[in-house]
């Protein structure tokens, strides 16, 4: 019989998968049966798990690098750049008693965010720019958790305009850092870098993961407000 094992990571409802000795990420279903973009789904011990695609996820990915990242069930998180919703789901599986605000630009990715969101009663899709963080402060509690994947060139001004309305004092901040986003021609290690700058004073940096093989010229920031 094929050995399966679950490893917990720092997050509550999400581990590591061991398998034919490889290592998936993976979190609790919090709508069991439900798939949201044709992920596997795995019962083990009666309690139904999704297959988390790093190569899809920036937080899986890291989540797999072994990250400190604690995302906790009764956890608020704030997610910039929700897209379509793929790694928001797994965010709402993992804050399975907390909220999930998840702000998304696009409303062609907001219509399959909001699909997403119908059977997770958590994940709260709102329709705006997350540079406009005003725009949507009476929509929003203060968080435990910011989440940031957006590709607009200002990452980490986005960041600290986000965090100074709702981040909790001591909260984290999760920030995906795409360089050719921010300048297309400059190295990405030093595009990188004056962004992590940014931070400092209001943050303090605690990670930097690079991203390779899953996602190339990104690194991922985890940071906490000081």
């Amino acid at each position: 019989m094929e050995k399966i094992k679950l490893i917990e990571t720092a997050s509550d409802n999400a581990f590591i998968l061991l398998q034919e000795g490889s290592k998936k990420p993976v979190t609790r279903n919090l709508t069991p049966g439900i798939q949201v973009y044709g992920e596997k789904l795995i019962t083990i011990a009666n309690v139904e798990y999704r297959f988390w695609d790093p190569f899809r996820s920036k937080l899986a990915a890291i989540m797999l690098k072994g990250s400190s990242v604690s995302i906790k069930k009764e956890s608020a998180i704030l997610y910039l750049g929700a897209a379509n919703g793929t790694t928001a789901s797994h965010v709402s599986d993992i804050a399975s008693e907390g909220v999930v605000f998840a702000v998304e630009f696009s409303p062609r990715a907001m219509h399959d965010l909001i699909r997403v969101s119908i059977p997770r009663m958590n994940l709260i899709p709102i329709l705006s720019d997350a540079m406009r963080p005003e725009s949507y402060k009476n929509m929003v509690t203060l968080v435990d958790v910011i989440y940031q994947d957006v590709a607009q060139r200002e990452q980490a001004v986005i960041a600290l305009r986000n965090a100074k309305l709702f981040l909790k004092t001591d909260g984290i901040l999760v920030l995906m850092i795409k360089s050719r986003s921010i300048d297309s021609t400059g190295e990405p290690e030093d595009v990188i870098d004056n962004e992590v700058k940014k931070l400092g004073g209001f943050f303090k940096v605690m990670e930097l993961i690079e991203l390779e093989p899953f996602h190339s010229d990104h690194v991922a920031v985890v940071a906490q407000r000081v």
